[in-house]
């Protein structure tokens, strides 16, 4: 067990350790998937050969990375609708507790389809704000209320 004037030496010794696990992986230069000539991980304004390495959170996903149907139905949200399922726009009631706590009513879910099922499947929007046609969040799951990723907009 750590006492508390050890904090900040194990702070610093687990900052060490991440970056040096960091530059292991990193390999200054190499091009990314889908960049187009800039080089991942190295910052122009930094001096020649310096390397930055960038953080990617994968608790948020960017409209652009949704599948087509979730971002149909991100702008129906907008839209007002009109939904597909009867139960979308219903109140979505955080049971799993993954969301940011909220007033009952706060989030409203919302059915991305799946193609090829008949049913309503995994693929859920969820959003929160007090009108409805303005979130002021939204949440995307694949795989039904497991796990979320903030929608970047």
């Amino acid at each position: 067990m750590f006492r508390a004037s050890s904090w900040p030496k194990a702070l610093t010794l687990l900052a060490i350790a991440a970056a040096s696990l960091a530059a292991a992986f990193f390999q200054p230069g190499q091009e990314a998937e889908g960049e187009t000539g800039a080089r991942q991980g190295v910052n122009p304004a930094l001096s020649s050969g310096t390397t930055e390495v960038r953080a990617v959170d994968p608790a948020t996903i960017a409209v652009a990375q949704l599948p087509p149907q979730g971002q149909d139905v991100l702008r129906l949200i907008y839209q007002g609708g009109p939904f597909r399922y009867d139960k979308d726009g219903t109140v979505f009631f955080n049971r799993e507790r993954l969301l940011p706590g909220h007033p009952r009513g706060y989030y409203r879910e919302y059915t991305v389809p799946t193609p090829g099922l008949s049913h309503r499947g995994a693929r859920r929007i969820v959003c929160g704000g007090a009108q409805p046609s303005l979130p002021e969040t939204c949440y995307y799951t694949s795989d039904h209320y497991a796990s979320f990723r903030r929608i970047l907009q």
